[in-house]
């Protein structure tokens, strides 16, 4: 990536809580930008000290001589900052003594929310802000890629020229994904090596190096079966029949991939156990370009017969940026909504198809509005923009581009 900077939104949040004494800990997938983040974070300030765990020489003093650390790297500094943290084998327990006797302000960074959430929260209840940071964002790609169309995604009601460019973006969005090294990359041939590099650095380092797991050959196979199942109702069954897992171990490595940012859940939503309790869920990809990677298709999104799973995928990512629970509804007589947000109180359907020529939607959203009196719904395709009445509620059809700015 270079010296060249992306601007990430989470920035802003970052610098709410600088002049705070809690510990900022910023978790995400590898090669999402943390450490470009941080350094930009850390560029603009005095007195301060970054250094990587992936030194190993300060990986052993912060391990066996957490006092010995303090004197190297924490005394008269105002700030310091501590990439690759999930190197540390205790580093909760290091890091409440840092935090407890000393007045530097802290910012770690980890590729995995494992560590952090087992090892560690139990020793920073109360001393750390956890933050996530993924993949770009289309908006945060847009605004890269395309300022000036940037300046029109505000819109609830954009023009069609402006759709036309910003379909142009998203398909590249979708195709290649949201990691910042594919976004600077110069050409597609690029952009899949680095996603394959990617890919197989997620494999050696946060699989085998971190979590030590010899063989991953049966990660592998489950890795490739979910993203050719992605935004199904998940069969366990015939998951543990593919990969050989045992039922036990099939939840603890989907659990990895969860926790590695690798994939994300779709849980769902009911009130009414016995007409809407169905237990599977659904799985997506944090990042639609690594998914591609592993199935080894880059077709353009026309061609494509995942199109419809690679749109509802997209959905989930963004939903999922934005810290807020992914649910999706089905009743026991078939009733089906994407997803189901919850908004200032309301229940929000939200429904995905490829393509509308005029405002129709199906049965499902309708069942919806009327069993939880939602205040609105949303059905999201590439280009219809529109809107209609049901039961008296507005449902709108905008572009799914335009997901993030309507949660």
């Amino acid at each position: 990536m270079g010296d060249f900077y992306i601007e990430r939104f989470l920035e802003t949040r970052i610098q709410k809580y600088m002049k705070r004494k809690e510990v900022i800990a910023i978790v995400g997938p590898r090669q999402c930008g943390k450490t470009t983040l941080m350094k930009h974070v850390f560029g603009r300030l005095k007195n301060a000290k970054f250094i990587t765990f992936e030194d190993r020489d300060i990986l052993e003093d912060f391990n066996n001589d957490v006092k010995l650390f303090i004197e190297k790297h924490v005394k008269g500094t105002d700030f310091l900052f501590i990439d690759e943290f999930q190197y540390a084998k205790e580093g909760g327990k290091q890091l409440k003594f840092i935090y407890d006797t000393q007045d530097t302000k802290i910012m770690i960074s980890g590729s995995s929310s494992i560590d952090l959430s087992v090892q560690g929260l139990k020793y920073l209840v109360g001393r750390i802000f956890i933050l996530t940071l993924a993949p770009l964002s289309f908006e945060e790609f847009l605004k890269y890629k395309d300022p000036p169309t940037y300046g029109l995604f505000g819109s609830l009601r954009p023009s069609a020229s402006a759709i036309k460019w910003m379909n142009r973006a998203y398909d590249e969005y979708v195709l290649y994904g949201g990691y910042p090294e594919v976004a600077l990359a110069k050409n597609e041939k690029e952009k899949v090596e680095i996603l394959k590099n990617i890919y197989n650095v997620y494999l050696l380092r946060e699989i085998r190096e971190i979590l030590q797991i010899g063989d991953d050959s049966k990660l592998i196979k489950l890795i490739k079966a979910l993203s050719l199942q992605m935004g199904s109702l998940i069969s366990y069954q015939e998951l543990s029949s593919l990969t050989e897992y045992s039922y036990p171990e099939l939840k603890k490595y989907i659990n990895i991939l969860r926790n590695t940012f690798i994939c994300i859940e779709s849980r769902p939503f009911f009130t009414n156990k016995r007409k809407e309790l169905v237990k599977a869920p659904k799985f997506y990809f944090l990042d639609s370009g690594f998914r591609n990677v592993v199935i080894g298709n880059f077709q353009d999104m026309n061609k494509r017969p995942d199109v419809g799973a690679l749109n509802e995928s997209f959905v989930a990512s963004e939903i999922f940026k934005k810290e807020i629970q992914l649910n999706y509804w089905r009743t026991n007589a078939g009733a089906e909504v994407d997803f189901v947000v919850e908004k200032d109180g309301s229940m929000i359907p939200i429904e995905v198809k490829t393509t509308i020529k005029k405002p129709r939607y199906g049965k499902s959203i309708k069942n919806f509005i009327s069993a939880y009196k939602s205040e609105r719904g949303f059905v999201l395709s590439r280009d219809y923009v529109g809107e209609t009445k049901v039961l008296g509620k507005t449902v709108r059809f905008l572009p799914l581009f335009m997901i993030s700015r309507i949660i």
